[in-house]
């Protein structure tokens, strides 16, 4: 009975721990856009290096590294080719980018099992495998695509044949957990990186901290004086005084209702100070959570439990269909990220 009680606790303190652990990563990554963000967006503005394949591969990784996260990067290039800021094939190259960008922190993720030489050893060779997979793949499709253009085209096609409507954003199966806890720490106006990368100089000293959550914007027909009748809204909506031209415009008035409700809305900080604040605790909590992680798992898998699930990991399909486990170990990590979420 005792074992079982063990067993039933050791479980539920693993969910715990692996909860903080994605909580971690994801203030991890608001974090590093605080801190390096503006800078990520204002690589998004130099055109001349965008015509460049390998320059733009290069700016997909930087950018990924400094916001720690490819969807992230990802978005901004998405946006910059919506509103035609952005060829597809240069938008290509950085988001090939981005995907190597991402592999940074299974690195920071291996070196947190540094005390243990064999367990070290290990850890990063599982952790160079995203890194290798990231850098072939980009070293075969980005001359590919150099040379013939053909992910150019396929995405013509692709997009033709599907009619595409505007639609939601990608559904977040993993945030609906994680949201009422990260949205208590920190809370990020995202749009800001998009309006940078945009060129728009309005947004460059606005902070990224979100401090209204909830807001009201509405329209009113208002009378406002202009310098001109060429700048009335109408000849039929035009008056004048003698000293001033009225017309009728719509005015948006924008009103704050309710403020968000994290921990760094009232503090009136800068993005980097709260940035650096944000990225020393997550990493705290994220090589905490992990030791307890691999301790806990170690306890766990010990004895018979271990050779079992050793033995049901590495099965292999009965011959002739050995050729099929390794497809099947594909499907388990796409949908081990699709719940995710984060392929870090």
């Amino acid at each position: 009975d005792l074992c079982v009680f063990q067993g039933i606790g050791k479980f539920i303190l693993l969910l715990v721990f692996l909860y903080f652990f994605v909580c971690s990563l994801d203030v991890l990554s608001s974090a590093f856009q605080l801190v390096g963000g503006k800078v990520a967006g204002k690589f998004f503005n130099n055109n001349s290096i965008m015509s460049n394949p390998l320059a733009g591969m290069v700016i997909g990784v930087l950018v990924t590294v400094l916001v720690q996260s490819s969807s992230t990067s990802t978005s901004i290039v998405v946006s910059m080719v919506a509103s035609s800021l952005l060829p597809v094939n240069a938008a290509i190259p950085i988001i090939m980018g981005a995907n190597i960008g991402t592999s940074i922190t299974n690195t920071i993720v291996a070196l947190m099992q540094a005390g243990d030489r064999k367990e070290f050893r290990r850890a990063f060779a599982g952790a160079t495998v995203h890194d290798f997979f990231n850098w072939l793949s980009v070293l075969v499709l980005l001359p590919l695509e150099a040379a013939t253009g053909y992910l150019e085209r396929l995405t013509n096609l692709v997009v033709e044949s599907f009619h595409f409507k505007n639609g939601e954003e990608a559904p977040e199966l993993l945030k609906v957990i994680t949201d009422p806890f990260t949205k208590l720490i920190i809370q990020l106006d995202k749009s800001i990186l998009n309006q940078i990368a945009m060129n728009d100089e309005s947004v460059q000293n606005k902070s990224m901290i979100k401090i209204w959550c909830k807001t009201f914007t509405n329209v009113t027909e208002r009378n406002v004086t202009v310098p001109s009748p060429e700048n009335c809204t109408s000849p039929s909506l035009c008056w004048t005084d003698g000293l001033y031209t009225w017309t009728i415009k719509n005015v948006t008035y924008k009103e704050n209702i309710a403020k968000c409700r994290h921990i760094f809305v009232n503090f009136n900080l800068s993005d980097a100070i709260v940035g650096v604040i944000l990225l020393i605790t997550s990493l705290l909590i994220l090589c905490t959570c992990l030791i307890l992680i691999v301790k806990l798992l170690g306890s766990v898998l010990r004895g018979q439990v271990a050779a079992v699930i050793k033995k049901t990991i590495n099965t292999d399909f009965p011959y002739p269909f050995g050729w099929v486990t390794g497809y099947l170990a594909i499907l388990v990590g796409a949908g081990m990220t699709f719940i995710v979420q984060s392929s870090s």
